[in-house]
């Protein structure tokens, strides 16, 4: 027998919670099942609603130019990127029609930010304007986002007092020196410098920031010294240091670390730091794995538990049954060998993108897995790509089309199936690396589709 819902949700990162719990509020009985963990985890934590709008060639003659018909445009003469942008609503307007925001519109992303700021509560800022934050980042750039992690707050760009960068000589993918140097390239407005420390030795060279994070969480004793005032004491002779530095200043007011500042009791030992030292302390969001992300798939994992969704992770879809109206039935959830049917009279698809998986690509073209929709794309696999590998690349934005309601649609433009809705990755229309849309067109698109689908169920 079919294990049955109102709506089903496939897929695992914050689209598919977005959608979830969109649905569940709108009074339906909501199931989610993912296959794998969520990309959450491999994130920063930040939340991007729209960082660039990057530049694409002009169909129209360029303003100061010649006429452009008749002529492939050089690079060079294509208008600049705008960005980054103070207000992400602001430049709605000047992205493609077939983007998820053209489609949805710009309240869908205002709504898709209330929710995140409902389920994420006290543990992130920005929720008070629609302006974007500058904050620095792993790789010593500076990124417009929407929402941050309340552990990142000190470090905002916009702050101009001094600030101390600390690395740790065992975490070698992480210079700090060479970051204050790219951040003072970029033009911060303060002075910055860097520092390595000694901190992380006492534990096994391929240590992860996850076990880092947990001695300080329990504040481990680290050759008999408590690990949070070890940590303090490895940092604070280099105050000094960046005193001198930064030319005269008279004392650092923040520290910056890398991400691994506690998970549970993140708040507790930064707060400690802060005291120790005599300077606020910020997090610095590095590569995988992400504390983070982690911190935030386990608070919105928390919110599905709260709004009363049932879900489940490690078992694919592996088929569609669909009734004689070509609406679809059920999926068959593969459990360890064995299919079975889930049903449901509403579904939505956020299981990601080419990088997440959620889409297919061969020699033979790009394909929808789970329900096998359409996607969009030129017959000629030339077409998918352009020469420039910083370009407006075609391929960046396949995906299942969707319409104004969220559901996914076919070649001709009208809905697959009548109770089928996309969210996340999967939606095509958005460049999110270059635009840092990625966690604006979930939410947007989450909201939408898990609306829709819940009215769909229970009408």
């Amino acid at each position: 027998m079919a294990i049955d819902s109102d709506v089903l949700v496939v897929g695992g990162g914050l689209a598919a919670v977005t959608s979830a719990v969109a649905a569940a509020r709108e009074g339906a009985d909501v199931r989610l099942v993912s296959h794998k963990a969520s990309t959450l985890r491999q994130a920063s934590g930040l939340i991007d609603a729209l960082g660039y709008v990057p530049a694409t060639e002009p169909a129209k003659p360029l303003r100061d130019g010649p006429p452009t018909a008749g002529r492939e445009l050089d690079r060079d003469e294509w208008p600049d990127p705008e960005g980054p942008l103070a207000d992400p609503f602001e430049a709605i307007d000047g992205l493609p029609e077939s983007h998820p925001y053209r489609i949805l519109g710009a309240d869908a992303l205002r709504e898709g930010l209330a929710l995140f700021d409902d389920l994420a509560g006290d543990a992130y800022r920005g929720g008070h304007t629609d302006r974007n934050a500058l904050l620095p980042t792993f790789g010593g750039s500076v990124k417009p986002t929407a929402r941050y992690p309340a552990a990142a707050e000190a470090g905002l760009a916009s702050d101009d007092r001094p600030a101390l960068i600390v690395g740790f000589r065992s975490l070698t993918e992480y210079d700090a020196r060479a970051f204050a140097g790219r951040l003072e390239a970029a033009g911060v407005p303060f002075d910055v410098a860097g520092a390595e420390v000694e901190f992380a030795e006492a534990f096994r060279a391929d240590a992860k920031v996850t076990r880092l994070a947990k001695a300080l969480d329990h504040d481990e004793a680290i050759d008999g010294v408590p690990a949070r005032e070890a940590l303090a004491k490895a940092v604070a002779p280099h105050l000094h240091d960046a005193v001198d530095e930064a030319g005269g200043v008279e004392r650092v007011e923040r520290v910056g670390l890398p991400a691994f500042l506690g998970d549970q009791e993140g708040d507790e030992v930064r707060a400690e730091l802060a005291d120790r030292l005599g300077a606020d302390v910020f997090e610095i969001p590095m590569g995988p794995p992400s504390l983070p992300g982690l911190r935030l798939e386990d608070r919105l994992y928390d919110a599905l538990d709260d709004a009363g969704v049932r879900f489940e992770t490690g078992n694919p879809v592996v088929g569609v049954e669909t009734a004689a109206d070509g609406r679809v039935e059920a999926v068959a959830v593969d459990k360890k060998g064995r299919e079975t049917p889930y049903g449901a009279d509403a579904f939505v698809l956020a299981t990601g993108g080419l990088v997440g998986k959620g889409l297919d690509s061969d020699r033979e073209g790009v394909r929808e897995p789970v329900f096998d929709l359409h996607v969009p794309q030129p017959a000629d696999r030339y077409e998918w790509f352009v020469d420039d590998a910083f370009g407006d690349q075609p391929y960046a934005r396949f995906g299942v089309r969707i319409g104004g309601d969220g559901r996914a649609l076919n070649a001709e433009g009208e809905p697959e199936y009548d109770n089928v809705f996309a969210a996340g990755g999967v939606v095509g229309g958005a460049d999110a690396a270059r635009e840092k849309s990625a966690s604006g067109v979930s939410l947007a698109t989450g909201i939408v589709a898990g609306r829709e689908a819940a009215t769909e169920a229970t009408q």
